[in-house]
């Protein structure tokens, strides 16, 4: 006798929408669509999968906010959904969240950072060329200025270190670089808020920055990671929040 403990699954019930971000999704990873490739237009897929309209634009909406797809107003050639060229700023929004939510730990975030920027500062010292030193130069030279507020110098700072990812030439470590410092900005601003006299502390930042920076010209690259990792480890310990601290 079949009893209602042989083995039966759940039905799953998927919505409308699901299904077709499903279907696109499958049709990127198979090669069948690549970036900058225009979707039919909203009547043409929404006939094709047998799905309304608004169930189409629920997906096109849950794809635009993942940064996969942009959606262009209004008709002819310029307008309609096409797939993103370039990263958007989905993951780094959700990162943004899920940090917030406390799905990672600080010490999550620190170990994530030193293992990211000790390799992009070391390859930084390898493949960085004039231009790229340049560029950290001018960055650190507007983190001197001395009526800088505390939310600018720590804007500088974030570009000063996600520059040193760019000149590595890995798009991908740049983009994850880009993504974590936005996720933990409120948290620097709030930090550097927090101290006691923040332009202090500025001094030591300013002047490990430029210690970094010398390794990178001198193309030294144990010297560059083991001067990143003691700067950002340094910052972790002296400025303690509940046990625990957001990195510099």
């Amino acid at each position: 006798m079949v009893t209602a403990n042989d083995g039966w699954e759940p039905v799953q019930r998927i919505r409308t929408y699901e299904q077709v971000m499903a279907q696109i999704e499958q049709r990127i990873l198979d090669g069948r669509l690549k970036a900058g490739d225009k979707l039919p237009s909203e009547r043409e897929l929404a006939q094709s999968l047998g799905v309304s309209r608004p169930s189409l634009r629920e997906a096109m909406r849950v794809l635009e906010a993942l940064g996969l797809v942009d959606i262009r107003v209004g008709g002819g050639p310029d307008g309609g959904a096409v797939l993103v060229q370039t990263p958007g700023d989905g993951a780094a929004n959700l990162l943004k969240l899920q940090i917030a939510l406390a799905h990672f730990s600080w010490d999550d975030v620190l170990e994530t950072r030193l293992t990211l920027e000790t390799w992009s500062v070391e390859e930084a010292a390898y493949r960085a060329d004039d231009d790229d030193h340049r560029e950290l130069a001018e960055i650190l030279d507007r983190m001197d200025d001395p009526t800088i507020d505390s939310a600018e110098f720590n804007r500088l700072d974030a570009a000063f270190h996600l520059r040193i990812a760019e000149s590595t030439g890995n798009a991908l470590t740049a983009h994850l670089m880009s993504s974590l410092r936005t996720a933990i900005h409120r948290q620097m601003v709030e930090m550097y808020a927090e101290l006691e006299d923040w332009r202090e502390t500025a001094k030591t930042v300013r002047a490990e920055h430029r210690e970094i920076l010398q390794d990178i010209v001198d193309r030294d690259g144990p010297a560059a990671a083991d001067a990143v990792r003691r700067h950002i480890t340094d910052f972790y310990k002296i400025n303690p929040r509940g046990g625990s601290a957001v990195p510099s």
